[in-house]
């Protein structure tokens, strides 16, 4: 019998001694045949017994620390509508299997190996965010080093769903994580970590690909622990890719022909208030507005949450351009020439002509000088004197009623006498004609001069509401930009 103390001693030192001996036999099982080449032995030195579907892990408490980088090679599309983001990624993970690790020395100073992926144990990491299979390269080799250090290399198309922002369209900035996380494994069977330094991530675009739509600003990386409805917990590594948006051609296709239409009804107050042409000129630029509506509303990003802030620019535009149309028509209405068109009320008068007036810096135009009718006066105060002189003659008997002193002419016939009177009559009724011409004349230019008043002070303050709009959209997005 032993004594108890060699008991002990042996049953502490049996189990190393066996663990020794079995992986002395999956060491080099077949290092003394020499007839293989050696890349081939150790392939079947290190898969004859290999169990893939178990952790490789000597003790089942101790976690396989799986540790993962992502590298951005492309920003393919980014689908507002379906808020679906496609990225071309290079993904590289590495951890440690236990029962994958050989003595250099017993093949040939072999140091590292590439064996199939499918024939070894390879984590269930996953990426939370996938809607959709992407059109991946399929890699089926795996990088084995002498201790045991596994490299997974393999490039993705991936295809996750983002929450997109697009109000700031198209100075907007977006910001779309990739979660990796074991789909089954807890953080006490798999853990996850990061392969190089956050800064590092952060601002690696060595390999992006730089001419598209989209602008590369960074990779922010987050680690942590989430549990389901009290479950054990899991780890998962957050990979956030912020990109921005190149605006210059949306800029150009988009900004500018919308900017150019509404500088061209800008200008159309220029048009005399009392011409037709304004009302053309500017409903032919509504429609043309309508018809640019019509064409960019393809490239406009639609989704069912939101609107852009241009697309409320446009429909603002749209809404100026009728406000400029129904007010060119009041004017125009205003000054139309009528022939019973009624005086300008006497406090219109003074409330636009001398006060608006005044406050535009346009004069006093109540006080302005009219056109003269020194002409038509006179003549009216001829014939008035005629009149008045040739009102006794009430008839032919009258001239022969009327004393004749010596010498004097001998009354004109009766014939003569009629004639006068017709030709008195004209007159007096040209007399009147002029008199309501005048008057109708002198209406509408006050009228007119009302008119023009009116439109240039709607003009002034649709010019400030215009510049305030663009002042405040052009704020905004600069802001956007280089925020």
């Amino acid at each position: 019998m032993l004594p108890s103390f060699q008991r002990a001693l042996l049953a502490l030192l049996l189990p190393t001694l066996l663990a020794q001996g079995q992986a002395r036999k999956r060491e080099c099982p077949q290092a003394s045949n020499i007839t293989k080449p050696a890349l081939l032995r150790l392939s079947d030195c290190l898969l004859a017994n290999y169990s893939k579907g178990v952790r490789p892990v000597q003790d089942w408490r101790k976690p396989t620390t799986v540790f993962i980088d992502v590298i951005v090679y492309a920003i393919l599309s980014v689908d507002e509508k379906n808020q679906v983001l496609t990225t071309y990624i290079w993904y590289r993970q590495c951890w440690t299997d236990e029962f994958l690790h050989w003595n250099p020395e017993d093949f040939d100073n072999i140091t590292k190996l590439s064996i199939p992926t499918d024939s070894i144990w390879v984590p269930d990491i996953l990426i939370n965010e996938f809607v959709d299979v992407g059109k991946s390269p399929n890699i089926p080799y795996v990088y084995v080093q002498q201790d045991g250090n596994v490299q997974n290399y393999k490039p993705l198309q991936v295809v996750t769903s983002c929450s997109l922002d697009i109000y700031n369209f198209p100075f907007d900035v977006q910001n779309c994580s990739l979660t990796f996380t074991s789909w089954l494994h807890t953080i006490k069977d798999i853990n996850i970590s990061l392969w190089r330094k956050p800064e590092k991530v952060k601002y690696d675009r060595s390999v992006f690909m730089n001419q598209g739509e989209w602008e590369l600003l960074g990779v922010l990386t987050q680690f942590q622990e989430f549990s389901i409805e009290g479950s054990e917990c899991y780890a998962e590594m957050k990979f956030y890719v912020v990109i921005r948006r190149r605006p210059l051609f949306y800029a150009v296709s988009l900004l500018l022909p919308s900017i150019f239409l509404m500088v061209m009804d800008i200008v159309g107050f220029y048009l005399p208030p009392d011409s037709g042409e304004r009302v053309s000129f500017k409903i032919t630029l509504l429609l043309g507005y309508s018809v640019f509506l019509i064409i960019v509303s393809d490239t406009l990003p639609a989704t069912a949450i939101g609107t852009p802030l241009i697309g409320v620019y446009f429909v603002v535009c749209m809404a100026l351009l009728v406000i400029s149309l129904a007010e060119t028509i009041f004017i125009v209405r205003l000054v139309h020439k009528q022939d019973l068109q009624q005086p300008v009320p006497a406090w219109l008068r003074r409330l636009v002509l001398e006060r608006v007036a005044v406050l535009l810096c346009l004069g006093d135009q109540a006080n302005s000088p009219r056109p003269s009718a020194t002409s038509q006066a006179t003549k009216m105060d001829d014939c008035a004197a005629m009149g008045n002189h040739c009102s006794h003659l009430e008839g032919p008997q009258d001239f022969e009623k009327t004393p004749r002193g010596r010498g004097s002419p001998p009354p004109p016939p009766r014939e003569a006498s009629l004639a006068i009177r017709g030709l008195l009559q004209e007159l007096s009724t040209i007399r009147h004609f002029l008199e309501k011409r005048d008057e109708s004349r002198e209406v509408a230019r006050d009228w007119l001069r009302v008119g023009s008043v009116l439109d240039r002070l709607l003009f002034r303050i649709y010019l400030l509401a215009v510049l305030a709009y663009s002042i405040t959209l052009v704020t905004l997005w600069s802001v956007w930009q280089y925020s």
